[in-house]
């Protein structure tokens, strides 16, 4: 079958991959990734993936930094259930103003509103929500039926929905497994749908989590068309480090659009051919990835932040179907549109997993994969009356672009606007300790696992990434067996090798794990023993607890991965979850895998036991 995607085709083990770049320019390549996130593909050696296609689609021009950024509300429970919080947030299709310039844009929200609603819980207390599907019969957006057509069924009655609480310790039935989803009403329900009101008993740090929709196959479809929203779990620790708090602490999320000039939201039916764009093989069909051309920041398109010259909290969410981000604030001349100097830095106080041991000032820029959260907090008191740019470097496809060309760029993300003057400035500093994090030391591990991300076709010629193993490294499908089986209670290093050309962030469900660092490909798990001595160390926001880690082209991370309790922290689960990139058109296209955590095995009696027992 000829290929018109532009995908490299090819299904690489880790041999063909050292012999398709040289071992040394992996070497190479590797430690510049590590040590300066800008730099390009015609910097490294790695393969690049071909050019993507194109959309072939522009959204009309706007004006930017007409509308001011808005805060999500907070949802209250509709009541109790077994003396717990209760909610209930219902999912349904709305018009929603998403810039000033353009028509009313329908989207899907969760309580009818995009970004959905925020619910903030407290460590220890469990709530109880229910989800309900009140969609339409048909979707917003163009679907591909040839995803996972076997097990998915696209003539059911009604959009499929699950939500999955994003960085959530829960049990399995409440995960949002992608095979757990539902219709309006439950009429229909997926092979893995066990209950209708989910349980989260969040004993767990404190943390910025987020809810979105998880269905198999449309989950890219889902959240574009706005089913996404923060959790933010707190606890009295963190209350009492004198963060800013209030109207000074304010969740964002970052994502890119397309649109309509009707204020539609534009997706792509398709990727187009380069060689010839009129002819497809499939239509609608996925495509390999999508970069919007406006910036959408908590439901506003290219908005504007007004704050007081004072210290705020933000806690960033890359929510993004695909696009990384890399951030800084830089001064900035709005009347004639250039940047004059630097802003405040980034203070990171917390990323996936809560809060960091301590807080760590970003010298350069703050890196966000998909689905990545940054808590951090910005002194804005030396910059009263002045207005900063949200300014993004990062290319569109991370790392791994075409000869350093970023057809996609979206530098300009968000206007912040410094009053003269505000309620006073704040004298209080971030605390040097913020919480005690217990390391997972190397020599607990019961097991490694050599797990490979590799990219490969599809039957129809397209390109797909899968995740492998040891064992098989030309990938595993969906629907092939767990592979990945620990038991509760086990530590194990999980070692994630790039094979492909461009980076991917790798969410792991159930867990947080603790990054123990990154080396070359030409790591070899049958012959090489993990060497700290050997590794580049996390970088500093991967201190702590992490549940997505960024994975670059010829490198192999390496993750302490604890299931279950953990020194008081966490809590036991078993079950079926899942792990997965979350670029999500290459979640929906087979780059996901389950992740069965198994009991503890019950030890058969011995012979005497057997005796005794029998004997009474």
């Amino acid at each position: 079958m000829t290929r018109r995607f532009g995908a490299t085709g090819a299904e690489l083990s880790r041999r063909n991959f050292l012999l398709a770049v040289g071992v040394a320019g992996v070497s190479t390549s590797a430690g510049c990734l590590a040590s300066d996130t800008e730099t390009t593909a015609a910097e490294n050696e790695t393969p690049s993936p071909e050019r993507p296609p194109s959309t072939g689609h522009t959204s009309p021009e706007l004006t930017k930094w007409v509308d001011e950024a808005p805060r999500p509300d907070t949802v209250d429970p509709a009541g109790t259930k077994n003396g717990q919080p209760y909610y209930e947030i219902e999912m349904r299709e709305v018009e929603q103003k998403l810039h000033s310039d353009l028509p009313a844009t329908t989207v899907w929200g969760y309580n009818g509103q995009y970004p959905g609603p925020t619910i903030e819980a407290q460590q220890g207390e469990p709530i109880y929500v229910r989800w309900k599907n009140n969609l339409p019969d048909t979707h917003l957006l163009p679907e591909d039926t040839t995803i996972h057509s076997d097990i998915v069924p696209y003539d059911s009655t009604g959009v499929r929905t699950v939500t999955h609480l994003h960085g959530g310790n829960v049990e399995d039935e409440s995960d949002g497994h992608a095979q757990a989803w539902y219709t309006r009403d439950f009429q229909e329900t997926g092979p893995e749908f066990e209950k209708k009101d989910y349980y989260y008993v969040n004993e767990q740090p404190p943390a910025t989590l987020w809810y979105h929709d998880h269905s198999l196959g449309i989950t890219r479809l889902n959240v574009y068309a706005g089913l996404a929203g923060f959790y933010l779990l707190r606890n009295e620790h963190e209350r009492s480090l004198g963060l800013p708090e209030g109207g000074y602490e304010i969740p964002l999320v970052f994502q890119d659009r397309r649109f309509n000039e009707d204020g539609s939201l534009f997706y792509p039916t398709g990727p187009k051919n380069q060689d010839d764009e009129d002819e497809l093989p499939l239509e609608p069909s996925i495509v390999p990835q999508f970069y919007g051309d406006v910036s959408v920041v908590n439901g506003k398109a290219w908005p504007r932040l007004s704050v007081e010259p004072t210290k705020y909290r933000l806690r960033m969410l890359n929510g993004a179907n695909s696009r990384y981000y890399s951030l800084k604030l830089l001064e900035y001349d709005e009347s004639s549109g250039t940047i004059v100097g630097d802003g405040p830095s980034f203070i990171q106080i917390g990323n996936d997993g809560g809060l960091l041991p301590r807080p760590v000032q970003l010298e350069d820029r703050l890196e966000l994969g998909s689905s990545k959260r940054a808590d951090v907090v910005v002194d804005f008191s030396e910059y009263a009356d002045q207005t900063l740019l949200l300014h993004n470097n990062a290319p569109a496809r991370y790392v791994g672009s075409v000869d350093g060309d970023d057809e996609e760029p979206l530098p300009e993300i968000m206007l912040v606007d410094v009053d003269k003057t505000g309620n006073g400035s704040d004298k209080k500093q971030v605390p040097e300790t913020l919480t005690q994090v217990p390391d997972i030391p190397l020599n607990a591990a019961d097991n490694e696992r050599y797990l490979p991300l590799i990219q490969s076709d599809d039957e129809y010629g397209r390109p797909m990434f899968l995740l492998g193993t040891q064992e098989n490294q030309s990938g595993h499908k969906l629907t092939d067996p767990a592979t990945e089986t620990p038991t509760v209670g086990d530590t194990e290093v999980w070692s994630v090798a790039n094979l492909t050309g461009m980076s991917h962030p790798i969410h792991l469900h159930l867990v947080h794990f603790q990054v123990l660092g990154r080396q070359s490909i030409e790591y070899d798990p049958a012959e090489d023993d993990i060497d700290q001595n050997e590794l580049r160390d996390p970088k500093p926001f991967e201190q702590g607890w992490n549940d997505v880690v960024s994975v670059n082209p010829g490198d192999v991370v390496h993750l302490l991965v604890h299931f279950g309790e953990y020194e008081g922290l966490f809590n036991d689960q078993t079950g079926e979850y899942m792990w997965h990139c979350h670029m999500i058109e290459h979640e929906d296209h087979d780059m996901m895998r389950p992740l069965h955590v198994q009991p503890v095995p019950e030890e058969e009696p011995s012979s005497n036991e057997e005796t005794d027992s029998r004997s009474w």
